[in-house]
């Protein structure tokens, strides 16, 4: 049922509950000011385009979504896909794959893939993570220690070659701010953890800046006059071909939003003991993603840090994530101009904590001790990541966790041949071991898992150890959880080959599902139903019944 959770909560809504969410959402509201400027400016926008972003998505996400708690706006984990639309097609481009990520969000919530997207094999999101974490530590290096110059190469190792090189140009003003920040950032939480320390460090910087009047870019310096208006993006001249060549960049941001909305309220669950609604968190952020385009903003998603900072100061309900946009909309229209005063120095060293704890060190490195499939998986995430690209790496990702996923599978299915005894029904409950004697001239082909297009080799190799043909052979799929096209087609092929050499076959144990897949491709009317039997018991006297009859003729 896709219903908001706002609309659930609002129900019983009280004066406490809304004077608990005021608290909350004034705090987070503070809270997240200088993290949507700082996250707009890495992303290679405007300051403001953050700040739009932050009240549409936080607004929308919140009223639409899933989740009681969540907050969303400007993501670290969207900085790389954002900085490289709109280096190469500018704002629009930004808007336009922005919308073309909602849609595709829409989609993925319509068709319940929420439930599945939140399972999302850990390796791979360690491995993104931990590549975005480190190109964000690297984008921030030149802010951070002020080393002047317009021609920083893109890729990473490039931009490492350039710091050194200019390591003697290093502003000495800039350095401390930057030092300062994350240092305050970093030790403000032994003192007071309900406000974060990156608005601390902010706050103080920026006012040591003012009264020493250090030589430190601001962002009114960079940026110019702060816009505080809603400035549509035109969206005209957008063509078919310029929507192709964004699709790859709307689908990565797609997935980044899903996982990083999902995983952030999947830790919000086990902090509050609320349980999200994937599905309808993955339709929240899809509108909020659509909208904030359409007011001058771009796609954001669920973030982690506001979340818990929410979750700290008493949020209880999505009106919470709403009063943090208003405050946010007010300090925009309002009080915008006292943003231009913030070094940028500050902002990177808020923004090299924040690809710190991107970063999952800790994971990446248990990882590493794992097997040698997630450790494949991981490495090669993390490296298409920061060598190559996103738009190249998730899908990469995906399809070797694919890969992996289907081995695992193939592990827990196995296929024996049964000669002599077999167990019987009660043991597959009880595990108490009793058998069944197997009569001369029937055989019991039993398959443990699923049959499915990755054990066609097993069932080959399985019918290979066959050397003295039986009269009947009965087929067990009591643990069958089910079969798709490519076991049914291999099931056919070896009833088939059966039929040819007079082999009578019945099927054991069909489990519901399976017996469904076997009406529906009319292999069920081909074996018959006498053949089909509920037991292995059944299907043994059933199996002698044949060989009597056999016998007569």
């Amino acid at each position: 049922m896709f219903e908001p959770v706002l609309f659930t909560t609002i129900r019983n809504y009280k004066s406490g509950t809304f004077i608990s969410d005021l608290i909350a959402g004034l705090i987070v509201g503070v809270v997240a000011l200088p993290l949507a400027i700082a996250f707009a400016i890495a992303s290679g926008v405007p300051p403001e385009m953050g700040l739009i972003t932050a009240v549409v998505v936080g607004f929308t996400a919140s009223f639409l979504g899933g989740s009681r708690v969540q907050i969303g706006g400007p993501s670290g984990a969207l900085i790389v896909v954002m900085f490289g639309l709109s280096q190469q097609y500018g704002l629009q481009g930004v808007a336009i794959a922005s919308v073309m990520a909602g849609i595709i969000l829409l989609f993925m919530g319509l068709i319940r893939a929420g439930t599945i997207i939140q399972f999302m094999p850990y390796p791979i999101v360690v491995g993104f993570t931990s590549g975005i974490a480190l190109i964000i530590f690297t984008s921030q290096i030149q802010e951070f220690l002020g080393i002047p110059g317009t021609d920083v190469p893109a890729e990473l190792v490039g931009k490492w070659r350039y710091y050194f090189s200019h390591s003697d140009h290093i502003n000495l003003h800039a350095a401390i701010i930057g030092i300062l920040t994350v240092g305050i950032t970093l030790l403000w939480p032994r003192i007071y953890r309900k406000i974060p320390g990156s608005l601390v460090a902010i706050v103080l910087t920026t006012l040591l800046v003012t009264m020493l009047d250090f030589e430190v870019a601001t962002i009114g310096s960079r940026f110019g006059e702060f816009s505080a208006s809603f400035s549509l993006i035109s969206f005209q001249g957008v063509d078919f071909e310029i929507i192709r060549q964004l699709l790859l960049p709307a689908f990565t941001l797609a997935m980044l939003i899903a996982i990083e909305s999902l995983m952030s309220a999947i830790v919000a669950d086990g902090a509050t003991g609320y349980r999200h609604r994937p599905n309808t968190e993955l339709m929240g952020q899809g509108m909020a993603s659509i909208l904030s385009p359409l007011f001058g903003g771009m796609a954001g998603s669920g973030a982690l840090a506001k979340t818990m900072t929410n979750i700290r100061n008493g949020g209880k309900t999505p009106v919470a994530g709403m009063i943090h946009a208003i405050i946010l909309l007010v300090f925009m229209l309002f009080f915008g101009k006292l943003a231009m005063m913030i070094p940028l120095a500050s902002l990177a060293g808020v923004l090299l904590v924040v690809a710190y704890n991107m970063s999952e060190w800790r994971s990446f490195r248990s990882i590493l001790k794992s097997t040698r499939g997630e450790v494949a998986v991981l490495l090669t995430t993390f490296l298409l990541t920061i060598l190559v690209g996103l738009n190249t790496a998730l899908p990469v990702g995906i399809i070797l966790s694919l890969v992996l996923f289907v081995n695992r599978v193939m592990e827990t299915t196995d296929i024996e041949v049964l000669k002599s005894e077999v167990e019987d029904e009660r043991s597959y409950v009880t595990d108490d071991n009793e058998t069944i004697e197997i009569p001369d001239g029937i055989e019991v082909f039993q398959i443990k898992g699923p049959f499915f297009f990755g054990i066609a080799n097993k069932f080959d190799e399985a019918e290979k150890e066959i050397h003295e043909i039986p009269k009947v052979r009965i087929i067990r799929m009591r643990r069958v959880p089910f079969i798709d096209s490519t076991g049914l087609k291999n099931l056919r092929s070896f009833y088939n080959r059966a039929k040819r050499h007079r082999t009578h076959t019945i099927l054991s144990g069909v489990t519901p599902k399976t017996l469904q897949a076997l009406v529906n491709d009319g292999l069920y009317d081909e074996i018959g139903a006498d053949n089909i039997c509920e037991t292995i018991e059944s299907a043994l006297i059933r199996a002698k019944k044949i060989l009597e009859s056999q016998k007569k003729r």
